[in-house]
């Protein structure tokens, strides 16, 4: 759990000059690794539209950083000190209850639609999620810290990608899975037939009925409570299918 604890691992930088920063985004990077620290920096340095306040090793540091000159955006990695597990998400959470003007653009050396879509959660408003390996694309950084600070969302366009095939999965409807003769002896049990009367009308034995109505109940992922007969679920999922 993330809490408000002093930390000494965050560096305040010297602040810029006034001129060169009165319009620029004000960014807050937090990363336990010394090097995406620096290379960040170093990268958005040359982004006269950026203006990066201060550097930060955990979320304690980054919380408190926040709160005593709140950025316009967090830059934060999603595993930090001090659990290593999801503090980026953690972090997104709490500052949209304490800083809701601030941003936070969340990065992640992996791709996870799942984590994606936990940090949209609570409101997509102000929030990015960006891979690792496209912070080196200066272009796209910036435009995804501008957005971010704007009030947009910007995902990372390969976990929109895995976010809509994930959907997509959970829409199929399992009876796809089905082949033409699974789908023809399911269309059987489902008009109340027996597995013998199923195996004399379509000239196959009993034995290999038997063995696409187990295959068939595996496929829709039907187990084996014999509080509850599967010939009757199948029904229903084959008759749901049909009216849909």
């Amino acid at each position: 759990m993330v809490t408000h604890e002093h930390s000494s691992k965050s560096q305040p930088l010297p602040p810029a000059p006034s001129g060169a920063a009165r319009s620029a985004v004000r960014v807050l990077i937090a990363d336990d690794s010394y090097l995406i620290r620096e290379g960040l920096q170093q990268v958005l340095a040359l982004a006269p539209e950026i203006c990066v306040v201060g550097l930060c090793a955990d979320a304690p540091a980054l919380l408190a950083a926040v709160d005593a000159n709140p950025p316009d955006v967090v830059v934060t990695d999603i595993r930090m000190p001090p659990t290593q597990t999801d503090e980026g998400m953690q972090i997104a959470a709490l500052l949209r209850n304490s800083h809701p003007n601030v941003g936070v653009v969340v990065l992640s050396q992996h791709e996870s639609a799942h984590y994606a879509a936990k940090l949209l959660a609570q409101g997509a408003t102000g929030r990015g999620y960006l891979l690792k390996d496209r912070i080196h694309d200066l272009d796209h950084l910036v435009s995804t810290i501008t957005a971010v600070a704007a009030g947009e969302c910007r995902i990372d366009a390969r976990l929109v990608d895995e976010m809509v095939h994930q959907r997509r999965q959970r829409l199929r409807s399992p009876l796809e899975d089905l082949t033409p003769r699974q789908r023809e002896i399911l269309a059987d049990v489902a008009e109340g037939k027996s597995n013998l009367a199923i195996a004399q009308e379509r000239e196959l034995t009993q034995r290999a009925v038997e063995k696409h109505v187990s295959e068939i109940f595996g496929r829709l992922g039907l187990g084996n409570d014999e509080s509850v007969s599967r010939r009757v679920q199948a029904t229903l999922m084959y008759l749901s299918q049909r009216e849909g």
